[in-house]
């Protein structure tokens, strides 16, 4: 079973700067078949995917996050980042890591591990 924890949401002004962490459980070797997504859901707004990942260099991200924000991973540590810059107003949600066995290729379907949700408040 996939455990995936979220940390470091918080409040910021706009044009602030936040990063937040998802760690997974279990051994490393163990989602070498995964890929990995932010997703982020608004008050009164469907959840949307933000930015996803395959392996540790091949990534994807919505228009509205292009050139702000930036995924990552770090595999020896089952570590998922997601650092935000410039952040706005229309970025305050929960924000969820997710996970599912395959490749992301851009596909926001099918991810069925998820976290419990970090809070991003930018005002």
């Amino acid at each position: 079973h996939v455990q995936l924890v979220e940390s470091g949401g918080g409040s910021v002004q706009a044009g602030g700067s936040l990063r937040l962490s998802c760690t997974a459980s279990g051994s490393a070797s163990r989602y070498r078949r995964y890929c990995m997504a932010w997703f982020r859901r608004a008050p009164g707004k469907e959840r949307e995917g933000v930015a996803g990942i395959d392996g540790v260099s091949t990534t994807r991200y919505a228009d509205s996050v292009k050139g702000r924000f930036t995924i990552s991973k770090d595999v020896a540590n089952n570590t998922l980042y997601l650092q935000m810059n410039s952040l706005e107003p229309e970025d305050t949600a929960v924000y969820y890591c997710a996970a599912r066995r395959g490749y992301f290729r851009g596909n926001w379907k099918g991810f069925n591990y998820w976290g419990q949700g970090t809070q991003v408040t930018v005002s």
